[in-house]
């Protein structure tokens, strides 16, 4: 079992894990109600995996999301109110409203706007390593992929790069069973499509737990470690599950319900990380509450202000075409 870590460390990991699924709890009642426009690819389930990865990583470290990125990017410290204002389409979204759910983003605090297509961020995240490696920075680049992204061409490209440089990158497969809405066993015969080809690039293939933070956050340490020390690229495999479907048209027909109680209420990475904090008496019943409570008062606050938040001005689509 994975050693529990300082109280301080620990409860700040239960409380960004649980942020992160009532944000996503919030936004998917809003889309249902048609207060908010466009469309959502959630990741509520792989909290732990989000907050695993990113809770020890410095702000000038860059991570690089899908079309799913939310968790990963309020786990890298973007606001709620930013977060909610560009959901809402607005101009005080940390994209100034430009982005959308599958692209928010904030350089300020290490996240560019996430990349959509599938696999799309394995090689960029491998040139961003390359230029900390020239430029003679310790620090690393972080990327997330699907299942899916495995069997893409990028990833054999930017693997194959990274492992022969040895580059400062981490390259994480959240691997929750179902490339969009198909199985990974039907497009694949390995059982790690991540970690089981690593060896042919000759880097590490580590899988993980993906429901358990404190396994993830300690496999991450040891990739965090190996990167900053130019051992080069780890690739970690986390298995994990996603609560809803690909996008907020999927009713998840395709996934048997036996499966769906197993991840979803066996194994469900909040509710598992609760109780054991309270079983090892790190926090009583009534700290977990207060801190979700807190949440819950931050969260209302944010759709206030996004609400209330000004629309971008039709000038302000010529604005950031190009880079300074």
């Amino acid at each position: 079992m994975s050693t529990m870590p300082t109280r301080e460390k620990a409860l700040g990991m239960y409380r960004k894990m649980y942020e992160i699924r009532q944000y996503e709890e919030t936004v998917k009642y809003l889309f249902f109600e048609g207060i908010m426009p466009g469309t959502i690819h959630q990741s509520a389930g792989e909290e732990a995996s989000a907050v695993g990865i990113i809770y020890d990583l410095r702000k000038e470290d860059i991570v690089y999301s899908t079309h799913r990125p939310a968790g990963h990017d309020l786990a890298k410290g973007i606001s709620l109110r930013s977060m909610m204002c560009e959901m809402f389409g607005k101009a005080d979204g940390c994209c100034k409203g430009k982005g959308g759910a599958m692209h928010t983003g904030d350089m300020s605090v290490g996240v560019p706007p996430a990349n959509a297509i599938v696999g799309g961020n394995i090689p960029i995240a491998a040139g961003t390593a390359l230029a900390f490696k020239m430029q003679k920075k310790d620090n690393i680049a972080v990327s997330f992929m699907g299942d899916g992204a495995t069997n893409e061409g990028s990833f054999h490209e930017g693997l194959n790069f990274a492992a022969t440089w040895k580059l400062p990158v981490v390259y994480v497969c959240e691997n929750n069973l179902y490339s969009a809405t198909t199985s990974i066993h039907l497009t694949t015969l390995l059982e790690n499509p991540a970690a089981g080809r690593a060896s042919a690039y000759g880097c590490p293939g580590v899988v993980v737990d993906g429901n358990d933070v404190l396994a993830v956050n300690e496999a991450m340490e040891e990739a965090i470690r190996r990167a900053r020390s130019g051992e080069g690229p780890t690739i970690l495999e986390l298995k994990t599950y996603r609560k809803y479907g690909h996008s907020r048209n999927d009713a998840c027909g395709y996934r048997p319900k036996d499966e769906e109680k197993e991840w979803l209420e066996d194994r469900d990475p909040i509710k598992t990380f609760r109780a054991r904090l309270l079983a090892e008496g790190v926090a009583s019943e009534e700290e977990l509450a207060q801190i979700e409570e807190c949440v819950d008062t931050e969260i209302d606050e944010a759709v206030e202000y996004a609400k209330s938040s000004p629309m971008p001005t039709l000038a302000s689509a010529l604005e950031d075409i190009y880079a300074d």
